[in-house]
């Protein structure tokens, strides 16, 4: 079994508790509340700026030179497609590039960027690769599950499009390949990316329920 697939196996509770969690089925419904779409999508910016620098970090780490020119394209591919397609959705709900700039990260999402980048500072390449790995290999297939469920088009289709796309069908792949490759070169390290690859899948599950519930600080700054 590859090492990717190990971590899926070790993590198949979570991987059902995202597949099963009330914002991911009522989103394929089309009846996903506005305003818990609208928190995602802020928060989901937040997060993004911080995950394009997690892999320009990784970048830098990179040893072979296809590995650095992959890990900073994603990056640029993020900065340059992957918000964009947020700023879409948020103009869609009367929220503005500067409404996006503005939001305050919620707690969640304060504590998976906040590990991602610790991660990508302190870790090696392997884990980095393990920490960034459920986020894509998440998305692809709980949005998978989404076009499974859904009956008909409807406001979030974008959205279930956007995460099934064959553009994101291969970088999820690429990145399931680096993560079995740094597996079979540095062995010693896999107690420590599974340990990453498990934090990150925790909190890709706070972060659905984070959205779900409009999550903020109970005491603002």
């Amino acid at each position: 079994m590859a090492f990717s697939e190990q971590l899926l196996a070790d993590g198949a509770d979570l991987w059902a508790a995202q597949k099963d969690h009330p914002f991911v089925r009522e989103l394929a419904a089309g009846t996903l509340d506005e305003a818990a779409f609208r928190h995602w999508v802020t928060q989901d910016y937040r997060y993004l700026l911080d995950y394009a620098r997690v892999f320009a970090i990784a970048g830098t780490k990179a040893t072979e030179e296809a590995r650095m020119r992959r890990l900073l394209h994603i990056a640029h591919a993020i900065v340059d497609d992957e918000l964009d397609l947020h700023r879409e959705f948020a103009a869609e709900y009367g929220l503005t590039p500067a409404d996006l700039r503005a939001t305050e990260k919620a707690p969640t999402c304060v504590a998976y960027t906040n590990f991602l980048l610790r991660t990508a500072h302190e870790g090696s390449l392997a884990t980095i690769a393990a920490a960034i790995y459920p986020c894509g290999q998440g998305y692809l297939d709980v949005a998978e599950h989404m076009a499974d469920l859904a009956t008909a088009e409807h406001r979030y289709t974008p959205f279930i499009e956007k995460y099934t796309s064959d553009a994101f069908r291969e970088s999820v792949s690429w990145m399931r390949d680096l993560v079995d490759d740094c597996a079979a070169e540095s062995p010693g390290k896999r107690a420590a990316m599974r340990e990453a690859f498990l934090q990150s899948t925790r909190l890709e599950h706070r972060f659905w329920e984070m959205a779900y519930t409009r999550e903020s600080w109970e005491v603002p700054a």
